[in-house]
């Protein structure tokens, strides 16, 4: 009961906000108890099933599924995670104590949205002149529960800053044909429409505007926003090594690319890029970015700018993390989870 007690606890503390690991292994006890018909020792009769219990689950309670590749999502039943001799223990201790596990793995991700909310409702509740950039970002870093996720909190505080300022600006980028290939735009009629944007002999103007990439577990590599306008930046608040930086600029062939990163790693980004012959448009540190929210908030156009800021941050936090809709709360009365007092110690797992 230890050594299974401390895999989960494990898998639990290494996962991000959404826990998909977590919740696979619950959904795979759910259906043991059930009496869903497969053999916990025998991985196959459970690996792809599983995959669409957890699916099913997160779909409903943080509106997505994992995207992680079938090798990390697999990666669950190693050894050293939770193997299917671990697994069938998990099943025997589930099934005697009527989902006491289930409950207390769904308890834990409980725990964690509760966090996550803390952090939102100091966005919501705080006037933008008294928001702390590096406040907010430490109720992440500074909580083990949390921590997991920090990349993707900044990548969110940049992409917030980054909007508001193209926006307050004004920004407009231009598309247009030289009147001098009229005829060959012609030619190509379909592909100036689809690609370009634009009708034969006309231009384009559009607001320019930040997009974020999507999900992704990647910790070192990979675009994590681009600009209508030609920027593509990378996101990194990770305490970069040499290979990891290395991993970060190499195959970069764009002077448009921005990296974002922590004041600490400035240097070593710079010395790699200097040395691998990189070129790149420039890099951001965080007590830049600090200091481009304090010209934000409490700037001469902060007026203009603050609740700006304030409401791209919120908005993202909800797109991110789970929304707190209620649904996790239906979900476990519907279980009946909300009727367990847990209290697992090492040695015993028992209604307080």
């Amino acid at each position: 009961m230890t050594e299974c007690k401390q895999a989960l606890d494990t898998i639990i503390r290494k996962s991000r906000i959404h826990l998909y690991k977590p919740i696979q292994i619950a959904e795979i006890l759910y259906a043991h108890r059930t009496g869903v018909k497969f053999n916990p020792l025998d991985l196959e009769s459970y690996r792809n099933e599983s995959k669409k219990w957890r699916d099913t689950v997160t779909n409903r309670l943080v509106g997505r599924a994992s995207t992680s590749s079938q090798k990390f999502q697999d990666n669950l039943f190693g050894e050293n995670a939770i193997s299917p001799r671990l697994l069938k223990g998990l099943c025997d201790i589930n099934e005697s104590t009527g989902g006491m596990v289930e409950a207390y793995i769904y308890f834990q991700f409980q725990n964690k949205l509760s966090e996550v909310s803390e952090a939102a409702e100091y966005v919501r509740n705080t006037e933008y002149e008294r928001f702390d950039l590096r406040c907010f970002i430490s109720m992440f870093s500074e909580r083990p529960g949390l921590k997991r996720s920090i990349d993707k909190v900044f990548e969110i505080v940049v992409y917030a800053l980054f909007e508001t300022i193209v926006e307050t600006l004004d920004v407009k980028i231009r598309v247009e044909v030289n009147p001098s290939k009229k005829d060959i735009a012609k030619e190509f009629e379909e592909f100036s429409r689809l690609v370009l944007g634009i009708e034969v002999g006309l231009s384009n103007t559009d607001d320019a505007t930040f997009y974020r990439v999507g999900v992704t577990n990647a910790a070192d590599r990979g675009l994590d926003m681009w600009a209508n306008f030609g920027p593509a930046i990378q996101v990194k608040h990770i305490s970069l090594d040499l290979k990891t930086a290395a991993n970060v600029v190499t195959g970069i062939e764009s002077n448009r690319i921005i990296i974002v990163c922590k004041t600490c790693d400035e240097r070593t980004i710079k010395s790699i890029v200097s040395q691998i012959g990189i070129r790149i448009r420039g890099i951001v540190t965080e007590e830049t970015l600090d200091s481009w929210y304090d010209i934000a908030l409490r700037g001469k156009y902060s007026d203009m700018m603050g609740e700006l800021l304030m409401d791209y941050l919120l908005q993202q936090m909800s797109k991110e993390f789970p929304s707190q809709d209620g649904s996790l709360d239906e979900f476990m009365k519907g279980r009946g989870y909300d009727k367990k007092d847990i209290t697992w110690e090492t040695g015993a797992i028992n209604p307080k």
